[in-house]
C-alpha cells in the first residue's frame, strides 16, 4: 500500500536536533561541519552540538546537498528544531511526515519555566553584561545567558558546583542557586562596570585534542594550558576530595580460574557473537551481585540525607585518545547477562574512543569501576566519582608462588593473582562494610565456576 504520492521534483528536508537522552532538552552548536552549497553523503555529519554531559555529532539520514542552516555557533537549539534543510532528488514523502518521527521531544520551554519562582525579587535588577574572559571553567551559553540576566558575577558562578558531567554547571544547578542565595549590593555595581566581551567556549573538535596545549616558554621551562575537559576534571576531583573522607580498603583476589577459563572460550565466544570477552564484563557482574546483596553501598549523600538508589548503574572509567577521562554507564548492570555485559561494556567504550556518546550514556552512575590494570598498574587509590560514595579499582594479574591448602599439605603453586583497591565516603560508609564489600567482590572472582556456559 502506498503511502505517500511518488515526487521526482527535488524535495527539501530538514533535519532536526533528534532526542538526545531523557534529560536533555537543548543543546549548543559548537561547529559546523558542512556549509550551504556543500554535497552531504548519507550518515554523514553535519553539526557538531554540546549538552551538559557529552560533545556529539548530528548525521544527515539522506544524501543531499546542505540549502540552509537555521542555527549559528554558539545558539542554544532545543531538541526537535529544524537545524537545517537539505535538498534531495530522492523520492521523498513529504517533509512535515519525515520529520514527525524525530519529533517526539520535550517542549520548549517558555520564559515562565526557565525562571525558577521568585528569582525577579531577589534579582530585580536588569540584564548586565559579564567578562567571561577569565573564567576558570567552561559555562554554556544559556548559562551564561541565565547569569547576564539575573545579575549573577562570575565570582558567584565559580561558587557554584555544578552537577553536570566533570561538575561543570548545568541550567538546573544556576536557577538552584538563584532561589537559595541573595545577592549583595556590590556584585550588581562591579558586574555593570566589566566591559562587554563574547567569548566563544572551546570547540574540542577544531583540532585534535591533546590533554594539554602549549600556551608559551618561560626561561627554559614550557607553561602548558590544561584543554577544557581538563580543567573539567581537575575541578571534579578537588571538589570529590573536599567533599568526601576518602578510605582505601585493599584485597588480593586469586583468579586463577577466570584466567583459565577465558583463555578456553575466548576464540569461540568471538567467533559465536563477534564480540571480544574481556576481563571489564566479568569484574562488573561482580560487583553487580555484590552490591544486591550489600545495597547500602549503592547510595549517595545529600546534606544529611542518605539517598539508597533503587538501579544499580556501573560507570567504567575509559581513557580517551586525548589523554582525558571519561565515564560511560552500563545501566542495570545486576539484570544483564555475562553476554549482555560483554556488549554492553564493548559498546561504550568503543564510542568513547570515537566520540559519540550520548549525554544519557555518561549519567545516572551509582558506583564507578577503574581499570587500572589495563596500564600494568598493579594497585592505586582512586578518587571517588561524586556524587556516588565508592569506586573500585582492579589492577594488573600477575603469576604469583602462593600457597595452597590440599588434602596432602600445603603445596607452593604458581597462581593468577590482582589487588582490589576500593575509596569509600567515610561520612556514610564504614570500614566494617566497605571491608565485607570489597571481599565479597573478590570472592566471587576467586569461586568462578571452570565450567560456567556462556
Amino acid at each position: 500500500m502506498q503511502l505517500f504520492p511518488i515526487t521526482t521534483r527535488m524535495a527539501q528536508f530538514e533535519l532536526v536536533l533528534p532526542k538526545m537522552g531523557e534529560s536533555v532538552a537543548e543543546a549548543t552548536i559548537i561547529k559546523w561541519l558542512k556549509n550551504p552549497g556543500d554535497m552531504i553523503q548519507e550518515d554523514e555529519p553535519v553539526v557538531e552540538i554540546a549538552t551538559d554531559k557529552v560533545d556529539s555529532e548530528v548525521p544527515s539520514p539522506i544524501s543531499g546537498k546542505l540549502i540552509s542552516q537555521s542555527f549559528k555557533i554558539d545558539d542554544i537549539v532545543n531538541v526537535g528544531a529544524v537545524l537545517a534543510l537539505i535538498e534531495t532528488e530522492e523520492i521523498t514523502p513529504p517533509v512535515s511526515e519525515i520529520a514527525k518521527p524525530l519529533q517526539n521531544t520535550a517542549p520548549v520551554p517558555d520564559e515562565a519555566e526557565i525562571k525558577a519562582p521568585g528569582i525577579d525579587q531577589v534579582f530585580p535588577e536588569k540584564s548586565v553584561h559579564i567578562n567571561f574572559e577569565n573564567a576558570s571553567r567552561f559555562y554554556s551559553p544559556l548559562v551564561k545567558s541565565i547569569a547576564a540576566e539575573e545579575g549573577i558575577s562570575l565570582e558567584q558562578l565559580d561558587e557554584i558546583t555544578g552537577t553536570g558531567l566533570e561538575n561543570r554547571v548545568t541550567k538546573q544547578d544556576i536557577l538552584d542557586y538563584i532561589k537559595e542565595h541573595k545577592k549583595p549590593a556590590i556584585y550588581q555595581q562591579q558586574v555593570e562596570a566589566q566591559p562587554t566581551t563574547e567569548v566563544k567556549p572551546d570547540s574540542l573538535s577544531d583540532a585534535p585534542s591533546p590533554v594539554f596545549q602549549t600556551a608559551s616558554f618561560s626561561g627554559g621551562d614550557e607553561i602548558i594550558e590544561m584543554d577544557r575537559m581538563r580543567r573539567m576534571i581537575a575541578e571534579h576531583m578537588v571538589m570529590s576530595k573536599q567533599t568526601a573522607p576518602h578510605v582505601t580498603s585493599f584485597i588480593e583476589a586469586d583468579v586463577t580460574n577466570i584466567v583459565k577459563w577465558r583463555e578456553r572460550i575466548k576464540s569461540s565466544f568471538e567467533k559465536r557473537e563477534g564480540q571480544k570477552l574481556t576481563y571489564t564484563p566479568i569484574f562488573i557482574q561482580a560487583v553487580a551481585k555484590a552490591i544486591s546483596e550489600m545495597p547500602m553501598i549503592n547510595v549517595s549523600v545529600k546534606g544529611t540525607q542518605i539517598i539508597k538508589k533503587k538501579n544499580i548503574n556501573i560507570g567504567m572509567a575509559a581513557a580517551l585518545p586525548s589523554g582525558n577521562l571519561i565515564v560511560p554507564v552500563i545501566k542495570n548492570a545486576d539484570q544483564l547477562s555475562l553476554i549482555g555485559l560483554t556488549r554492553a561494556v564493548n559498546d561504550l567504550a568503543s564510542r568513547a574512543r570515537a566520540n559519540k556518546l550520548l549525554p544519557d550514556d555518561v549519567q545516572d552512575g551509582t558506583f564507578t569501576l577503574t581499570n587500572i590494570g589495563s596500564f600494568g598498574n598493579v594497585m592505586g587509590v582512586p578518587i571517588i566519582n561524586q556524587p556516588q560514595v565508592a569506586i573500585l579499582a582492579v589492577g594488573a594479574i600477575q603469576k604469583k608462588p602462593a600457597v595452597m591448602e590440599t588434602e596432602f599439605g600445603d603445596v607452593i603453586a604458581i597462581r593468577h593473582k590482582m589487588f582490589l583497591s576500593m575509596s569509600y565516603d567515610h561520612r556514610v560508609v564504614d570500614g566494617a562494610l566497605g571491608g565485607m564489600f570489597i571481599k565479597r567482590v573478590a570472592e566471587y572472582l576467586e569461586n568462578w565456576d571452570m565450567n560456567y556456559t556462556i
